[in-house]
């Protein structure tokens, strides 16, 4: 039996098992929830008890309660938490085993203190206080943002959301960079179930495709515990998915200007000027034409084919960028069931567009000359639109809950990219001149099933589990380009020959992902269950296939062999040179055009979470991980050749650490140690060459192997007040085989090859200082005003294995040490916030928040060139968020106010001649974003 079955069969089994278990109703209990009588918060973490008797539970994530079936009479109900105590005589007869619905309201303003009762707890767990008590109370090292601090600081998305956790920095297209290590060091949950990425260039789903109306919490994990996957470095983060904790119905509108795009000259394919486009519904006119079947040869159109086949041409549109604009719909119910049972679901829906332009050089060096290879400036055009859809269905009872996740993220990139310089070292050309049309679709779809079962009534013993089933896909379908000589600033002339027209088709398909996990926990110990020791056995796991095809099609010159167009008008004169037999097309694509990768992780743990007093707690756990990469493909030769199959296995003991003393009520000390993996990103392991216009080619290296991590977190954090924080850690890791990423000269010639392979080990050591601040500790006129600032600061030394990396040696001089590639020295984050209530009804908060990061290596240095270095990139943002009479949101924004330009640099230490002046090989502007934001609840 295959495992796509064996994964079937058991999600039916666990369904029926599941609902099974749904059909035993509980009786003869009082269960309730609990709210702050001031905000109307759902509280979590509160101790509700009969007085002199040890019977209750805390309450639960949605604010529940349960106590056990009572005798018949009057009871005294207790309950208390930080600062809010109650003690109320209810006076309700309850007759044994009969239910009573008991909704307690707590006031702070009219506390007591209730001796014999020691609870800690927060309000609601989206709220700033909750994250941060949850930070103070865990045993490793996990932050989260909510999504009501992600509103009060106006993020829109995960993406910029996560960005607001000590050490993580985002960089513009390459994702989010934790303690300053790229994109290929984290790891992506959504509700604990491991997920694909919709993009094999990027290890996750690029997260600024979430809209954050459907997150509820984002818990980001910084050190390693036995249940979270291996694939573990900079840090894992879990979306937690909103379930509709009360009735909401909720639209939003928003547009935004950027300075360098909204309203200049703008640029769009013509096939992307509809209505559906607008909406994301692109390229079905893209799609490979018939002529060429469905496995390549070295077919010839004829001018009949050529001249009608094609449904996309070359022609583009000229006008200007409109606002860019998106609208977001959320609904929410809950509805209350008898006997303590409830039902909520949710509906989201969320679509954005953007319009963005960007110029600057693009250059790459020759490694034997020490002179430009190319020498380009670019301008690009992107018009790209972004849609989600997320259905949830939630069934609650006291001691089972059902969860039902639906999720839809869709994605278009219209890009036109006009290249202007020379190429090839042929310095005296100096028009020449590359067009591209390119459309990237990513479709990703994921389905989620999860139950936590209490197998007794008082939680000693649980169970949880969830399946999960993914599908992705990744399209760039007729990425047409031509290469010429610029005329003047409206014309271009070409040779059809040198294959100087060019039609690209890559798809990927992700058409089976799976994932599941099975956990049991029991605590014991203690009666109290809050301070009992708890055991945790599960499994967790996923299965990946994914295929690619590649198609290259280019021109062929007949009786002609120039053409001379309007270059934003080719289409006319390109289909009369074909319809009079001048050029067509055929077929270039060798015998790699299709590609396979199937990948798989199975893993078992034990996880033991040990109180051994009042103030030391330990987690300590072993995952036992094995997983396999093979990866299929054909050399460059004959389409009847077998696929080379390529293997690699692996089994990994990892442990795990955690242990954290209580110094005082307000301070803690932690210690973490564990041993983890990194993966490589699909692309970075993929045996495919991607090729792009100005001959630039990204080549996957299916030898890459994974790299094994030692890792060492020591942390000293002190909470003044459960507002305020102050926290200082030191951090350790050494990598073997740490994966990097090469750029070569290509065997041809000339071009750059980006390619990836294994350094021989690294090791890095640094420091992250994170506050938050309430600034009515300096003035009583500043107690509106709060600041938040963390920093990380980083050293990392890679060395290099002589034979297997042997291009770097005359890089580094004989060498064989640098810094590691992808890491940044240093980065920081700050915010300062203000909170007022201009009056009754509206609530002003404004937030001004800054980041930046130190250089660090963009790609490894070879043949004697220095390294490419990112250069240091600072963002400064303004929110003003407002709630007027709790049914309007409004939002205002300005991003990237002081519009710094990106760069990256060829460093200044190669070991051969540059003759070239400035070392710069890439650079643009970002532009200042102006955004408006207007919400209505219903």
């Amino acid at each position: 039996m295959d495992l796509i079955t064996i994964l079937k069969k058991s999600a039916l089994v666990m369904l029926i098992s599941f609902l099974s278990i749904a059909a035993y109703a509980q009786t003869g209990k009082i269960s309730g929830t609990v709210t702050d009588k001031k905000t109307g918060e759902t509280l979590i973490g509160v101790t509700v008890r009969i007085k002199g008797t040890t019977k209750g539970t805390s309450t639960g994530p949605d604010g529940k309660y349960t106590i056990g079936a009572l005798a018949d009479g009057k009871h005294i109900i207790e309950a208390s938490y930080v600062g809010y105590t109650t003690k109320e005589v209810l006076g309700v007869e309850v007759a044994g085993g009969v239910n009573t619905a008991l909704n307690i309201v707590l006031d702070e303003s009219n506390s007591q203190t209730l001796g014999d009762v020691q609870v800690r707890g927060v309000a609601g767990k989206e709220s700033e206080t909750a994250l941060l008590s949850m930070q103070k109370n865990a045993i490793e090292i996990k932050q989260g943002i909510g999504i009501q601090e992600l509103s009060r600081k106006g993020v829109s998305d995960v993406e910029e959301g996560l960005t607001k956790i000590t050490g993580i920095t985002k960089v513009d297209g390459r994702g989010l960079f934790v303690r300053g290590l790229e994109d290929r060091y984290n790891n992506l949950l959504i509700n604990g179930l491991a997920v694909p990425s919709n993009n094999p260039f990027k290890k996750i789903i690029p997260l600024d495709l979430f809209p954050t109306d459907i997150v509820s919490v984002l818990e980001t994990y910084k050190t390693f515990n036995s249940s979270l996957y291996g694939d573990f470095a900079g840090g894992t983060f879990n979306i937690v998915t909103a379930k509709g904790e009360k009735p909401v119905t909720k639209i939003n509108i928003g547009t935004s200007f950027i300075s360098n795009s909204t309203f200049k000259k703008f640029l769009r394919a013509d096939d992307a000027m509809s209505f559906s486009d607008y909406l994301g519904f692109s390229g079905k006119e893209r799609e490979l034409t018939k002529s060429f079947g469905k496995v390549p040869s070295a077919y010839t159109m004829s001018a009949s084919e050529a001249g009608t086949q094609f449904g996309s041409g070359f022609n583009v549109d000229e006008g200007n960028a409109p606002l860019n604009t998106n609208v977001g719909i959320l609904h929410t119910q809950k509805i209350n069931l008898d006997n303590g049972r409830s039902l909520q679901y949710l509906f989201s829906l969320n679509t954005d567009n953007n319009f963005q332009v960007r110029e600057g050089v693009d250059r790459f060096f020759n490694t034997a000359q020490g002179i430009y290879d190319n020498n380009l400036y670019t301008r690009s055009y992107r018009f790209s639109t972004n849609s989600s859809v997320l259905g949830a269905l939630n069934y609650a009872t006291p001691r089972l809950s059902l969860n039902l996740n639906a999720f839809y993220l869709k994605g278009t990139e219209n890009l036109i990219q006009d290249q202007l310089g020379y190429t090839n070292s042929q310095a005296t050309v100096k028009n020449a001149f590359i067009r591209l049309n390119q459309l990237q679709k990513t479709d990703f779809f994921t389905g989620q099933l999860f139950a936590n079962y209490k197998i007794t009534a008082d939680d000693k013993h649980s169970v949880k589990a969830g399946v999960s089933y993914s599908k992705t896909q990744y399209q760039l379908p007729d990425r047409k380009s031509f290469k010429g000589s610029q005329i003047d600033a409206s014309t271009t002339a070409l040779s059809y020959s040198g294959n100087s027209i060019v039609r690209q088709y890559m798809d990927f398909n992700g058409d089976f992902f799976a994932s599941g996990m099975l956990e049991y926990n029991w605590k014991f110990g203690n009666s109290d269950l809050s301070k009992a020791h708890k055991l945790s056995a599960g499994y967790n796991g996923s299965f990946n296939k994914i295929q690619s095809d590649f198609r290259f099609l280019v021109s062929q010159n007949l009786a002609s062999n120039s053409a001379v167009f309007p270059t934003n008008q080719p289409d006319g004169i390109l289909g009369g040179q074909i319809s009079n037999g001048g050029f067509t097309y055929r077929e270039g694509t060798n015998a790699t055009y299709r590609s396979k990768m199937q990948e798989g992780v199975n893993a078992g743990y034990l996880d033991l979470a040990l109180n051994l007093n009042e103030k030391l707690q330990a987690n300590v756990g072993t995952r036992f991980e094995q997983s396999q990469r093979i990866s299929r493909y054909r050399e460059s030769g004959s389409f009847a050749d077998p696929f080379r199959k390529i293997t690699k296995n692996n089994f990994d003991v990892l442990p795990a650490a955690n242990i954290k003393y209580a110094i005082t009520e307000k301070a803690n000390f932690r210690l973490s140690a564990s041993k983890t993996l990194t993966k490589p990103v699909v692309m970075e392991a993929y045996p495919l060459e991607f090729v792009n216009p100005d001959a630039t080619i990204e080549n996957g290296n299916p030898n890459i192997s994974n790299s094994k991590n030692y890792n060492l977190d020591l942390k000293y954090e002190f909470f003044p007040t459960n507002k305020e924080m102050f926290a200082i850690t030191g951090f350790a890791k050494y990598i073997q085989n740490p994966i990097e990423r090469l750029f070569l000269q290509s065997a041809g010639s000339g071009g750059l090859v980006i390619t990836y392979d294994n350094s021989k080990k690294a090791t890095l050591y640094g420091a992250e200082i994170e506050l938050l601040l309430q600034l009515s500790r300096i003035n009583e006129a500043l107690s509106n005003f709060s600041f938040g600032f963390n920093t990380s600061l980083m050293v990392t030394k890679a060395t290099i294995d002589p034979l297997r990396n042997a291009s770097e040696i005359k890089s580094l001089g004989n060498k064989l040490t640098r810094k590691l590639q992808g890491a940044s020295p240093w980065l920081i984050n700050a915010d300062i916030k203000h909170e007022s209530d201009f009056s009754k009804k509206w609530k002003s908060t404004m937030t001004l928040a800054y980041n930046i990061y130190g250089e660090r290596i963009y790609a490894v240095g070879t043949n004697g060139l220095d390294s490419y270095y990112e250069k240091p990139f600072g963002k400064l943002d303004f929110i003003w968020n407002n709630k007027i009479a709790t049914k309007w949101d409004l939002k205002f924004g300005v991003e990237n106010i002081l519009n710094p330009t990106y760069q990256i640099e060829l460093g200044g230490d190669s070991k051969i001649n540059v003759f070239e002046n400035d070392l710069t090989v890439k650079d643009y502007k970002r532009g200042v974003g102006v955004s408006l934001g207007l919400g209505y609840t219903f």
